[in-house]
């Protein structure tokens, strides 16, 4: 669905319409710049049948991202997202290409596996580079030949698969270090899209922000604050290295604990806001400790004005 906020597109999906495998996903604006532009390149590849590789940092909502993809395509099969990293490397080759019945004990039926519950649609695999090399192999030719034969399976099944591949590791480097297939890399290669951490695209922190505070006052009945400039500011100036995710869980915590109807600084516990005031109160001492008389004598008269004399 679309949503608007501070007059932008905001990019959302309900969560009943996630697979139980999904990471979390949450929204995605395009408002800053960089942001626009990889709505453009995203737009351009959609219709196309290639693969696309989608680079960036965890949190940065890459998932999202590949269900958008996979919505503006023409594919009418399911979305089907899988964390590499938790994929058993004693079963990756049934998880992912499946498997006949009688192949495991106890396995009287057959199961198509991620990539034939994908068959039609798109397979998302997230954090490609945690895939085993051997499977890494086994994908491409796959992708290459549009069939896979399940474990235990004599003749290959075909199937019509799409793939959206994710990284937060530079695997042009893995590859390099021999724990990335090459012909895979370059397979990647065609279709590729960046996404920007939360830092690079400062345009979109408010808007975001707009949407989690929202999200979460209407699922805990709570009135919907406003965000103070103050607040703004600090959260236009943070660095922000766990990225959307990160921004969640700050605005959730501002909710819960601010009192009025806004949004203040003190309300979003970021650690350079402790920071600060520590250099706020050692700048005091020192002034107050070896400044001159006239600057202690304006010192005083500030706090007091401001009741902390």
């Amino acid at each position: 669905m679309s949503f608007e906020t501070f007059g932008q597109p905001l990019l959302t999906f309900p969560d009943a319409e996630k697979s139980p495998l999904s990471i979390r996903a949450k929204a995605l604006v395009f408002v800053d710049p960089r942001s626009r532009q990889l709505r453009e390149d995203l737009e351009q590849l959609a219709p196309r049948s290639i693969s696309v590789l989608i680079r960036g940092e965890t949190g940065t909502g890459k998932e999202l991202l590949a269900r958008h993809i996979h919505r503006a395509s023409d594919r009418g099969g399911l979305f089907v997202s899988v964390n590499c990293g938790a994929i058993s490397p004693t079963y990756a080759d049934a998880e992912l290409f499946g498997y006949a019945g009688g192949s495991f004990s106890g396995s009287a039926s057959s199961r198509a596996g991620w990539f034939g519950s994908a068959n039609g649609g798109t397979l998302y695999l997230d954090e490609i580079g945690d895939l085993p090399l051997p499977i890494q192999i086994k994908l491409l030719a796959a992708l290459e030949n549009h069939e896979v034969t399940r474990v235990g399976a004599h003749q290959p099944s075909p199937v019509d698969v799409r793939l959206v591949a994710a990284t937060s590791i530079d695997l042009a480097q893995a590859v390099a270090a021999g724990k990335f297939h090459e012909r895979l890399f370059h397979y990647l290669g065609e279709g590729q899209l960046e996404l920007p951490a939360l830092r690079e695209r400062t345009g979109d922190i408010l808007s975001l922000a707009e949407y989690f505070l929202g999200i979460y006052s209407q699922r805990l009945d709570l009135p919907v604050p406003l965000i103070s400039e103050a607040a703004q500011r600090v959260l236009e100036r943070h660095s922000w290295p766990g990225n959307t995710r990160e921004l969640e869980n700050i605005i959730h915590f501002a909710l819960l604990v601010s009192t009025g109807d806004e949004i203040l600084p003190e309300h979003l516990n970021l650690p350079e806001l402790s920071i600060s005031l520590e250099q706020i109160e050692s700048q005091i001492r020192q002034i107050l400790d070896n400044g001159s008389v006239a600057d202690q004598a304006a010192l005083k008269q500030s706090l007091k004005n401001i009741g902390l004399s």
